[in-house]
């Protein structure tokens, strides 16, 4: 298949102005393909004699192709292009019918059978370029139309749009025409879907799911909606620009490939936000912070739209801002940046230190499948990153002011890069431009180092400065509590310019603690000085804030990975200072890396059992302290945690047995799953006991629990049959492929999966060739041999990407895990 190349988008641009489409989708013919009837309304610009382009689509079949009621050569179509040629200047009509094929990978049109009660539901995915995998379109994004859809769904199901839809009978649906909008961005879901719908404002809003889910959606049905409408309300005091769409809503759909995607009008979201077990408020915090993300999507990103893929962390870096400071705002979570910058700020740092990084808004994306890489750490956290250090250093008034300039002069309409930094200029005196230079046109991560000088009351402080932007954050200066060693008191913070060549300040007496960046406003790596470093592992949860120990927890996570810390004083460091940490952000966010990256990666082989049990205590001692029920989200994060860091099967096969944790909770389909999946690498279970609970929960996460759970047998049959399930057959859909792939790499279980290590190169670019991007970006993220932290695995890896040629989104990938690879060596060599 051809990817669309910025030039030839350019041109067809240049050539075309595209009215309308009228689109009939039938999914009534069976479980394999869907009918679609597509007309397009253009016109050729100019006096031209005749012109040539094409439209594109990817057909099971072909049926007819007419152009201003004359049939087409469909031997002519060529992958996913079929040529268009002669046009003369005005208008035109464009039909085609076609068989298109469903998905099971989240690309195009996804169907999903429900194994709970055998319901089918289906939705689009149309980002980036998959719209061609559901009807014929000139596919670009600015080429913007509107959009007149009819669907025909089997009986007793409910069809979802873009705009309000109503049946007209015989099962067809049919959804008011949108306004302005590109391609990427039209949708459509449908099945038996359970709905609760309410108005505000005079819109109606919706949120959706599968019917097996709706006991669970209308538990926290109060609390999605009430984020919603206060979102809603917080965007219009914040933007001039009413909502500019008829309708709002929320589809919660199965086997998703990314969290949410912003349709106008009907946004999509992975369906696991319905939560069927008991999940901590951060993760609640979590589903509302993607609630208000993709809201803001419906003005950056929809109403106002990039006109080709480099701008597309315009849309991802403003939302992703737009949404943690809206939460923030509007709703009871007002902790978010602590979340933020224990989680996504260290995905942005990560992805930024790899040799695959790019600048925030890179100037030359060529293709589709160039573009569809940039999805990543960096266009998102380290972009809203960027944005929060603008605003503080460009003030929130002229910022919004700014955007609304935006808003007014290109809605329903294209912007590039260039159209947003004038809006803002337009807004200050400031020199935005040279501000866009610096942080936006770089890459890599600054690091910022304090030190102090001086004696008795006049000391002084030197920030250096390792890196090519100017910063403005704020520093904090904390004192020790003579009485109480571990408690550390706030003497001052202020604020400070730090431009290239670094700065001093003088700040009285040796505090016993430097904070730079104190606040996270800004996107840098933080060092401490001598005395800070030793105060931070005396007193860490003494200090006051946790915004400002998120950053202190972030500085040690980074120097581990930098080899200036050895792992063992991070898990020092965790076992001393978590068990008094009342932020739950931090508390998942330290556990996670400890677990995954020190003891997963980061400590020799030898020394994985020892970590493991430091962990095992860790979480013990939050156990103990959550006995009184007065902080159930930290008991559960830390169950998980001692399930997951078990080398011994006693106490969680106890658990299992009797169903509870002593104290609670009681055992949910989760914790069963995790507590199985844990017994399964310890060889403690078998396969009959995997499908006996299976039995007893037969849904779609049951389904995945099991294929994990079987992957992870110490069983060299189990071995090859999940092996050849993910390589060898085409069959799994998306999420089992995933869930397969998380079960198979064990450390526990290295001599038996050494032999499978050289086949996954090999057989990971071939099921990337064949089964397209999603199952790559799978293939990749979740079925490379993560622990086999050895020489031999990185060799076979730099081989495979000189030598096999895979396919972009396997490359970025294997690329990425290449250099996490060597870092983990480079870890362990200095430790």
């Amino acid at each position: 298949m051809s990817v669309l190349t910025r030039a030839e988008a350019q041109t067809r641009a240049e050539l075309l102005d595209v009215r309308r489409y009228t689109i009939d989708l039938d999914l009534t013919r069976g479980e394999e393909t869907f009918d679609s009837l597509t007309a397009i309304q253009f016109a050729v610009r100019g006096d031209l004699a005749a012109a040539d382009t094409f439209v594109e689509l990817k057909p099971a079949e072909l049926r007819s192709a007419t152009l201003d009621g004359q049939p087409l050569d469909l031997g002519t179509l060529e992958g996913n292009r079929l040529p268009l040629t002669g046009l003369t200047a005005g208008e035109h009509e464009l039909v085609i019918d076609a068989s298109m094929r469903y998905s099971h990978t989240g690309e195009g049109m996804h169907r999903f059978t429900d194994p709970t009660d055998g319901e089918t539901y289906t939705y689009t995915q149309l980002f980036m370029d998959d719209v061609q995998r559901v009807f014929a379109a000139f596919d670009q994004p600015d080429l913007k139309a509107v959009f007149e859809l009819s669907v025909k769904a089997p009986d007793g199901w409910t069809v979802l749009a873009n705009g309000v839809t109503e049946h007209t009978g015989g099962g067809v649906w049919k959804a008011a025409p949108t306004p302005l909008i590109s391609t990427y961005l039209v949708a459509v879901a449908a099945g038996p879907w359970h709905s609760v719908r309410t108005e505000h404002r005079g819109l109606p809003f919706g949120i959706h799911c599968r019917r097996s889910l709706a006991p669970h959606l209308d538990a926290d049905a109060d609390e999605i909606l009430d984020i919603t409408r206060a979102c809603f309300d917080r965007y219009h005091e914040k933007f001039e620009e009413p909502y500019p769409f008829d309708s709002y809503d929320q589809a919660f759909v199965p086997e998703f490939n990314a969290g949410a995607m912003e349709n106008p009008g009907l946004v999509t979201f992975r369906d696991e936000f319905v939560y069927r077990s008991a999940v901590t408020d951060t993760e609640r915090q979590t589903r509302a912070m993607v609630i208000a993300h993709e809201m803001a999507h419906m003005w950056f990103g929809d109403l106002v739209t990039l006109r080709w893929w480099d701008d597309i962390w315009l849309n991802e870096s403003f939302a992703e801002y737009m949404g943690y400071q809206t939460l923030t705002e509007a709703t009871r979570f007002t902790d978010t940046w602590v979340d933020f910058g224990v989680a996504r700020k260290a995905w942005g740092y990560d992805a930024d230190q790899r040799p695959s990084t790019h600048p925030v808004a890179p100037e030359a994306v060529e293709d589709t499948a160039s573009a569809l890489l940039n999805f990543d750490g960096i266009s998102y956290a380290k972009g809203a990153s960027a944005l929060r250090q603008l605003v503080a250093w460009l003030g929130e008034k002229d910022f919004l002011a700014g955007i609304n300039t935006h808003f007014a002069r290109h809605k329903f309409a294209n912007a590039t890069l260039a159209d947003f930094i004038d809006s803002l200029a337009d807004s200050t005196e400031r020199d935005v431009h040279a501000w866009a230079d610096a942080w936006l046109r770089t890459t890599g991560v600054d690091t910022l180092v304090p030190r102090t000088a001086g004696h008795n009351s006049s000391h002084t402080l030197t920030v250096d400065h390792h890196g090519s932007r100017p910063h403005r954050i704020a520093v904090g200066l904390y004192d020790q509590d003579l009485t109480d060693h571990g408690r550390l008191t706030l003497r001052e913070r202020f604020e400070l310019d730090v431009p290239q060549n670094g700065t001093e300040r003088p700040i009285g007496s040796r505090p016993a603690l430097v904070v730079l960046n104190d606040g996270d406003l800004s996107y840098a790596k933080i060092r401490f000085d001598d005395r800070s470093f030793t105060t931070v592992q005396e007193a860490l949860s003494g200090i006051p804030e946790p915004l400002t120990r998120a950053v202190v927890w972030n500085a040690l996570r980074d120097a581990v990975r930098d080899g200036e810390i050895p792992p063992a004083a991070y898990l020092k460091a965790a076992r001393t200072h978590l068990p008094h940490e009342t932020d739950l952000a931090i508390v998942q966010g330290v556990l996670a890396f400890a677990t995954s990256q020190i003891a997963g990666r980061y400590v020799a082989d030898e020394d994985r059992p020892d970590a493991l049990t430091t962990l095992t205590d860790l979480c013990r001692d939050l156990i103990r302290r959550t006995e009184d029920g007065d902080n159930p989200g930290l008991r559960l994060t830390a169950v998980r945690h001692r399930i997951d860091t078990a080398t011994r099967a006693d106490t969680i096969t106890a658990w299992l047995s009797e169903g509870t944790v002593p104290g609670g909770p009681e055992l949910d389909p989760e914790l069963r799953w995790r507590i199985l999946g844990r017994l399964a690498v310890l060889g403690a279970i078998d396969d009959a006991v995997i499908e006996a609970e299976l039995i007893q929960d037969p849904s779609a996460t049951g389904q995945e629990g099991a294929a994990r759970c079987r992957a992870a047998l110490p069983d060299p049959e189990m071995k090859r049959k999940a092996w050849d399930e993910m390589f060898a057959a085409d069959h799994l859909s998306n999420y089992l492929f995933t869930a397969t792939a998380q079960g198979f790499w064990q450390p526990e279980q290295a001599a038996l999966v050494r032999e499978y290590v050289p086949r996954y190169y090999t057989d990971a670019v071939a099921v990337a060739a064949r089964r397209g991007p999603a199952i790559a970006d799978a293939a990749g993220r979740y079925a490379f041999p993560v622990y086999a932290v050895d020489p031999d695995t990185l060799h076979l890896g730099e081989a495979c990407l000189r030598d096999a040629n895979p396919i972009p989104s396997l490359r970025r990938r294997l690329a990425d895990q290449l250099d996490d690879l060597a870092r983990a060596l480079r870890v362990r060599a200095s430790a």
